[in-house]
């Protein structure tokens, strides 16, 4: 009895070890799984590429009266795409939540007026630098705003995640000086300009690609945009971290879109000259 006993002990023990150590293979299967989904395949690799953008953000990328995407950025996703052989997808995004979009493999590209930062290359890969850009103070045209430090006990807007916010931020003393001590964010910076014409707000900082397209389409006369700024920066696009195959084919598309001299015309098409870089 006391050896039939132990043979039972052992044959359950066995079973126990046995589903143990499947149960822990699984685990590590499932793991590896969901390290290669996360990890992805190239975007390269993809019939159609999806792109992230803001779609408020004129003249880059936004809805016109006919609830159509279009911008200078998307007729130029829309060149780069036919050198790609790809066809191009625009998705409307939360812009806070941008980088998190493309980890997560919901979209490929980040393309909207895309500032490239010391911050973001930590979290993207960015293609060649396209545009200048510089983060400018814009007021009423009657306002008594016409330095930095008149901004003091003003309050000041710009769009939430954007390098607008980041700009401000890294001049602390001057934001802490702000109405409120801090910068009124806006889910989009067309929200900050209503804002602006209904005089909630004294100041918003912008990018200048915007801000004088906004201007031009609603009356130059009834803003000002001051000679003081917020520093400059360039566009890039932004792809997946790791990516660096669909990096150097985007790149390639990119100079070959320039150089034949449709980036160009799309330029002039948008601001009436050729600004792109070169």
């Amino acid at each position: 009895m006391k050896i039939n006993n132990l043979m039972k002990k052992l044959a359950i023990m066995a079973v126990i070890v046995t589903l143990g150590v499947s149960l822990v293979a699984c685990g590590g299967s499932a793991q590896n799984k969901a390290s290669e989904a996360k990890a992805g395949k190239s975007a390269l690799d993809k019939d159609e590429i999806v792109v992230g953008l803001d779609d408020t953000f004129v003249p880059m990328g936004f809805k016109n009266e006919s609830g159509d995407i279009v911008g200078f950025d998307v007729d130029l996703a829309n060149a780069v795409g036919k050198k790609l052989n790809k066809k191009i997808k625009f998705q409307p995004i939360d812009w806070s939540m941008k980088e998190t979009e493309l980890d997560n493999g919901n979209i490929d590209l980040i393309w909207n007026g895309y500032s490239i930062t010391d911050e973001r290359k930590q979290k993207v890969e960015f293609s060649k630098p396209y545009l200048n850009n510089t983060q400018v103070i814009v007021t009423l045209a009657d306002s008594n705003i016409k330095t930095k430090s008149d901004l003091k006990g003003k309050k000041v807007g710009a769009q939430n995640g954007s390098t607008a916010v980041d700009a401000v931020e890294k001049e602390a003393d001057l934001m802490k000086s702000f109405n409120g001590g801090k910068l009124v964010t806006f889910e989009d910076n067309n929200a900050a300009l209503m804002d602006l014409e209904a005089k909630r707000l004294d100041a918003i900082v912008v990018d200048e690609i915007l801000a004088r397209y906004y201007m031009k389409a609603r009356g130059q006369e009834k803003y000002k945009i001051l000679t003081e700024n917020f520093g400059s920066e360039q566009y890039g696009v932004g792809i997946k971290k790791g990516d660096t195959k669909f990096v150097e084919a985007f790149n390639k598309a990119l100079n070959e879109v320039i150089a034949d001299g449709t980036a160009g015309e799309i330029s002039k098409k948008w601001f009436e000259q050729d600004i792109v870089i070169k």
